[in-house]
């Protein structure tokens, strides 16, 4: 693994101001709502309040997160990338620390203000680790995993297996809760797919004479491949070329800006696909 001071030291500056802001909207909306987020910030917050309300003990929140994080983290080491890893690593223990030092502080007490905001916060938070190559830890290592072998969007496997956490906690703890929380991660889920699409894919449908410079436009900024299909125009009756092909909706723009630098005069259509079956690459992560 190598270390490039200016693109590292950016990545490991954006990853601890979104663990920071995590560790804020715990503090604040979380707390102050009484939720059970999910995930592993969830789970150990219902593990926390089991503890305390059943048996009296007052467990620190990075004993608890740093525990459940380990399978995610061997998951992570082993089938994602070593780098990828060890910055998750560093926002899983710079957003526990945090926790237990920052106060509580009540931004508001409406409860449904704080499901959504604070859901639309964990989101954003989330993403930004995420545009970084790192994890905020817990099921997301695994969301990852399933995204890259099975090659589909997977957040909201996740989401379904959070509501499951939620609804232990509103048997233990109230069901009013446990569907505000429900509505927290619900908008937690809607901005992160928002914001993060690396497993989101664009069906690209290109009109132009010059297809092989584009393909190659295509591959030098995606890795991806194309198809060129014979056409005919209906208004002149020409002979068009259309080049097919798909790519993620992360790098959508930076391909259909290159394409355009291939062929001004190329008329793209941009369709977003909801199923792919057959192969398709991923830039590894690192």
């Amino acid at each position: 693994m190598t270390f490039d001071l200016k693109k590292d030291g950016k990545r490991i500056i954006i990853i601890c101001l979104a663990s920071a802001l995590m560790a804020v909207n715990i503090k604040t909306f979380v707390h102050a709502g009484g939720l059970y987020p999910g995930g592993a910030t969830g789970l150990t917050i219902l593990i926390q309040s089991i503890c305390k309300s059943f048996f009296g003990i007052a467990i620190p929140y990075t004993f608890v997160n740093l525990l459940l994080n380990l399978v995610p983290i061997y998951i992570g080491f082993h089938f994602i990338g070593k780098k990828f890893t060890l910055y998750s690593c560093l926002s899983i223990v710079v957003t526990s620390i945090l926790t237990d030092i920052i106060p509580e502080i009540a931004v508001t007490y409406d409860i449904l203000l704080i499901s959504i905001f604070g859901g639309i916060i964990s989101g954003f938070a989330i993403s930004l680790c995420l545009s970084m190559n790192a994890t905020t830890g817990g099921t997301d290592f695994i969301s990852i995993y399933l995204s890259e072998k099975k090659g589909v969007d997977a957040w909201n496997f996740i989401l379904a297996f959070n509501i499951v956490i939620i609804m232990i906690a509103g048997a233990l703890f109230g069901f009013d809760k446990a569907l505000y929380s429900i509505i927290y991660q619900y908008a937690s889920t809607q901005v992160l797919h928002m914001l993060y699409k690396r497993y989101q894919k664009q069906t690209l449908f290109i009109v132009t004479n010059k297809a092989s410079e584009v393909c190659t436009a295509i591959n030098t900024v995606s890795m991806h491949g194309a198809t060129i299909l014979s056409g005919e125009g209906s208004y002149e009756h020409q002979k068009r070329k259309m080049v097919y092909s798909v790519v993620s909706r992360e790098e959508s723009k930076a391909v259909v800006n290159a394409v355009k630098k291939a062929d001004e005069s190329a008329f793209v259509n941009a369709i977003r696909t909801e199923e792919l079956f057959g192969r398709f690459y991923y830039r590894p992560n690192d």
